[in-house]
């Protein structure tokens, strides 16, 4: 049960937080794959794309691939499949003992891969600017090309306790939305200077869904409005993290190809449904695995090997095709949320997001 006592873990399931977890977002799961399946057997109108094989310069160096939160579950996976794709696999995570295990992890598996480690902390500016400045003397020093051609926004965490990270913000709301976004807009010159098309994937979750209304203003970036509940909303932060990402992602696609009108660079939001990683390790133990059996009992539980299908579904799509929402693997696209397609608060969010966080 770990820090969690008896009556801590009956108060939590008394809660609307686990209530909301257990049963609001199985069912928008279940809406998820009801509505694929619907679009494929009843309209025929399932869009769906095939994988692309890479192109390399004429040096025939290889593609340089950022995958962040990399050290486990899905981002391990993905580094695995990625690097046997041809990509050199950038890993980048918070701890330097688990990058050099999964990357020894990798090379055990795939011998050829080709794959380096950057710590770096995704709530924090400074170690985001550091991150950088390494990745770019380590582009000059292999005498790679000056430039990237695949970020994944994988990092995320299900917090089940109010924590600031050391800008202050909500540390949920800043791993998983505010991280990526900062990184991003960081890292989007070297995406634009790429020598083939490149692409940004942010990895988002069915729970995003959840979400009928969302304030976009700096007290949400803090966590004051979540400081007025106890316990704290972990559900509700979740959710609106993952709607931030999505948000983002369409706001990207829409200032690179409509406003910019740039080609070089796509952007996609990836889906993974349920997949059985490390992600609810703060909840109490009786609690995960309870979540975990149920989700497998109804067929919705994915390995990672299964779950890392949309991202990578995203990630080798047509260089074409952006601003698309990958769920259930085979190339398959679907709408998300009504909420996520207004265009207003992706504005809005990406002009609070830019004056909180890139002055």
């Amino acid at each position: 049960m770990g820090t969690w006592t008896m009556w801590e873990i009956v108060w939590f399931v008394c809660s609307v937080q686990f209530w909301r977890m257990g049963v609001l977002w199985t069912l928008q799961l279940i809406y998820s794959y009801f509505k694929l399946w619907f679009l494929e057997t009843f309209t025929q109108r399932s869009i769906s794309y095939s994988r692309c094989r890479l192109a390399q310069n004429t040096l025939n160096r290889r593609p340089v691939c950022i995958i962040t939160g990399a050290t486990s579950g899905l981002g391990a996976a993905a580094a695995l499949s990625l690097a046997r794709e041809g990509f050199y696999v950038v890993l980048a995570g918070r701890c330097k003992d688990f990058l050099s295990k999964t990357m020894v992890e990798i090379k055990q598996e795939d011998a050829d891969a080709h794959v380096k480690a950057f710590q770096v902390d995704l709530s924090s500016f400074q170690s985001m600017l550091e991150f950088k400045s390494s990745l770019q003397q380590w582009l000059l020093d292999s005498e790679m090309h000056p430039s990237i051609q695949l970020l994944i926004n994988n990092a995320g965490i299900l917090a089940t306790s109010h924590r600031f990270n050391v800008e202050g913000y909500d540390q949920m709301m800043g791993t998983n939305y505010i991280g990526a976004f900062v990184l991003t807009n960081l890292l989007l010159p070297l995406l634009k200077d790429s020598y083939i098309p490149s692409r940004v994937v942010n990895v988002t979750s069915f729970t995003h869904r959840c979400v009928s209304n969302m304030q976009v203003d700096e007290e949400t970036f803090l966590g004051k409005h979540s400081l007025l509940s106890k316990p704290y909303p972990c559900a509700q932060v979740y959710e609106s993290t993952k709607l931030c990402l999505v948000l983002f992602s369409y706001e990207l696609h829409r200032r690179l190809r409509l406003v910019e009108g740039s080609t070089l660079v796509s952007v996609m939001a990836a889906d993974p449904g349920a997949v059985s990683t490390n992600i609810m390790r703060e909840l109490p133990l009786p609690l995960s695995n309870l979540a975990m059996t149920a989700l497998k009992f109804l067929g919705l539980l994915q390995s990672s090997e299964d779950g890392v299908k949309s991202i990578l579904d995203a990630a080798l799509a047509p260089p074409e095709l952006s601003g698309a929402y990958f769920f259930g693997g085979r190339g398959r696209t679907i709408a998300s949320s009504v909420l996520s397609y207004d265009s207003k608060l992706a504005e809005k969010l990406w002009n609070s997001s830019c004056k909180f966080f890139l002055n």
